[in-house]
């Protein structure tokens, strides 16, 4: 396989996010989010983002490596609280200029930016007043969406309304496992309405506001197979695959919540306000395929409503990554197939891809060959999808650096470039080397 194999146009891109970038966590005007609360509480013992990658001094060098690994896109998120320190009301001059500073270096290196307007790092002055349980969120949102794309809107054509939705409303508004550790269905339930309404809402705003917009939004997704034939484990499977894979993309095409799979979830219906169901459906140019790792499902009495439950890949003797979750790369190609089927989506990029290992710098070098590997077989799938007519438009590497992996600290590294988080310093690894021969030669 070689990349001139792929269409002429398609995208080849990197992606990061604010919080586990930018550092830069309290200065130069920017306001608290969510996550700076939860990693700076003395239980959390795995670090904090308050420096990260310290992308908000290093951005010129790593757009440069974006440009050296020859790709075509940089996808970013614009931290909410950087721009509205208090979520809403007072701007703040010194992050509207960062950000016009990481898009105009971009530009001026030829590469194009992708803007992702809400990645997981809500303001905490907006949590304190209910965060995604509060429907004034969908005043927040506006406000902030507006803002952006106004500001931003002549240089940025590509925008993504939400990353991963079920992600940041199910580990931090039902599980508890991120921020803002909320839990339980009281909260999750209207939490993931308000979400799945901002979704569409967005989109309406960048509509209007941005000239020629390409709009999308992007969805976690994991292939989920049942643990054997058996009826009750089948329908475990489809539980799961309706709550991870098929929940908010099916509003925004006007299908409704998939509760009929799950029929516990009709409590979601306590708060509809009238019109809320044709708000729900936006008519996005593209949807956003995030995979990484396949579930396997039992039937289980715990949790109630979902009656099923993860299959832990270390008891399958599969292989894992630094997680602990199973690699499995055919599983992006089903995820393709899966999203493909629904008649109201247009075209797709994978935009987010990759695998995380415990990588050690030896002798100045970093032999990743396992996510060569996972690079090689996740482009042979996306490949195979576009010549089954599947409309795939790009594919997304995460993440250039190692970042700060949300509640599992710095430990799992997922990028192309390995980061001494002491230094700062750089090291292209050897995956990042392979992926620069693989895109030169197109």
């Amino acid at each position: 396989m070689k990349s001139k194999q792929f269409p002429k146009h398609f995208k080849w891109g990197v992606t990061i996010s604010s919080y586990q970038n930018e550092g830069a966590y309290n200065t130069h005007g920017k306001g608290p989010s969510i996550w700076d609360t939860f990693t700076n509480r003395p239980a959390f013992k795995k670090g904090t983002g308050n420096t990260a990658t310290d992308f908000y001094t290093n951005y010129k060098a790593d757009i440069d490596q974006v440009k050296a690994l020859h790709l075509d896109c940089f996808r970013f998120s614009i931290s909410w609280s950087r721009i509205f320190p208090q979520g809403t009301g007072e701007i703040n001059p010194e992050g509207v200029a960062f950000y016009h500073d990481v898009i105009n270096y971009a530009l001026d290196v030829g590469i194009e930016p992708w803007v992702t307007l809400y990645h997981w790092d809500l303001p905490q002055a907006l949590q304190d007043l209910g965060g995604w349980t509060n429907r004034d969120i969908l005043t927040w949102f506006e406000t902030y969406v507006d803002f952006c794309t106004k500001t931003y809107g002549p240089k940025v054509k590509t925008w993504i309304i939400l990353n991963e939705p079920m992600s940041f409303i199910g580990l931090g508004y039902f599980m508890g496992m991120h921020a803002p550790r909320k839990k339980g269905l009281k909260n999750f339930l209207p939490a993931a309405h308000h979400a799945a309404l901002c979704q569409s809402l967005g989109g309406r705003i960048v509509r209007q506001n941005v000239e020629h917009a390409n709009i999308g939004t992007t969805f976690s997704c994991s292939y989920v197979r049942p643990l054997n034939r058996r009826v009750m484990h089948k329908n475990a499977a489809q539980r799961i695959d309706a709550l991870l894979n098929r929940f908010f993309i099916e509003p925004s095409l006007g299908l409704g919540y998939p509760t009929a799979a799950i029929p516990g979830l009709n409590r979601i219906e306590k708060y509809y306000q009238p019109g809320d169901e044709d708000l729900l459906a936006f008519d996005f140019d593209f949807i956003g395929v995030q995979y990484y790792f396949k579930i396997v499902a039992k039937f289980s009495l715990l949790p109630p409503i979902l009656f099923a439950a993860e299959v832990p890949a270390e008891k399958r003797d599969v292989k894992t990554n630094a997680m602990n979750l199973e690699i499995y790369p055919k599983g992006l190609y089903k995820m393709l197939e899966q999203f493909n089927q629904y008649s109201g989506v247009k075209d797709i990029y994978i935009t987010e891809s990759g695998q995380c290992f415990e990588d050690e710098l030896i002798d100045g070098k970093i032999q990743d060959k396992a996510r060569i590997n996972y690079f090689k077989k996740t482009f042979k799938y996306t490949l195979k999808a576009i010549e089954n007519k599947m409309p795939i438009k790009g594919y997304f590497i995460w993440t250039l650096i190692d970042n700060f992996e949300w509640a599992e600290g710095t430990k799992p590294r997922f990028g192309i470039i390995y980061n001494d988080f002491k230094t700062q310093k750089r090291t292209l690894k050897k995956s990042g080397l392979w992926l620069k021969s693989f895109l030169r030669k197109r």
